[in-house]
């Protein structure tokens, strides 16, 4: 499957805000925004007016940069969220959150969202306590993500724990910081995802 190999920084850099992909290092001055504030590229300081389909494409490629998401997949979450009851756009974002590798970011048990996919990936983790290595797994109203028992011993993870326990826990989340496991006890609301994403605009280019 294709992916994404350059420096995760120039697709910060492209949509001109932190897209925190880099973890820890986003808050520092070795930011590539924060030192280099325009899109990358010999014509990147040259700043252009953006037409109204431009501004919706800027707001999908924002998203899926966030999720990191490829094309095929997040029109395929599209598609999932026209068919479900409710508002389109925030049905998207709901989806999007409830990502197996979104749902191991925000216990706080990874950096970035590229960590927690690479954790998952590497069988860290178990929904129901069954190991899952998918990192586009939907969990659902109700189930327990966790650590494996075997993984919790990892210095890598005994880190994540202590950078958990300083981060707070989305309100659709119920953490246990001893188990290092988390219940899904609400699915996640607009309110919740704190996200600076137009998802209105999301839903407008898709529907042209």
């Amino acid at each position: 499957m294709a992916r994404y190999t350059d420096a995760s920084c120039r697709l910060c850099r492209r949509e001109g805000e932190k897209l925190y992909l880099k973890g820890e290092r986003c808050t520092t001055n070795k930011c590539s925004v924060a030192r280099r504030g325009y899109a990358p590229g010999q014509h990147g300081q040259n700043k252009k007016k953006l037409s109204e389909y431009g501004l919706q494409l800027r707001e999908k490629q924002k998203a899926k940069r966030y999720y990191g998401v490829l094309e095929s997949q997040f029109r395929k979450y599209f598609d999932m969220a026209v068919k479900k009851k409710g508002i389109t756009g925030e049905n998207l974002l709901q989806i999007l959150e409830l990502r197996l590798d979104n749902v191991v970011y925000r216990m706080g048990l990874a950096v970035s969202r590229p960590e927690a996919r690479q954790l998952v990936r590497h069988g860290h983790f178990s929904v129901n306590g069954k190991r899952v290595n998918i990192p586009s797994y939907l969990v659902k109203l109700g189930d327990v993500i966790a650590v494996n028992e075997k993984s919790k011993s990892s210095e890598k993870m005994k880190d994540n724990k202590e950078h958990a326990a300083g981060k707070p826990t989305p309100q659709w989340l119920e953490y246990d910081a001893e188990e290092m496991s988390a219940k899904i006890v609400a699915l996640p609301s607009r309110e919740d995802i704190d996200l600076p994403l137009k998802e209105s605009l999301i839903v407008e280019l898709y529907s042209k």
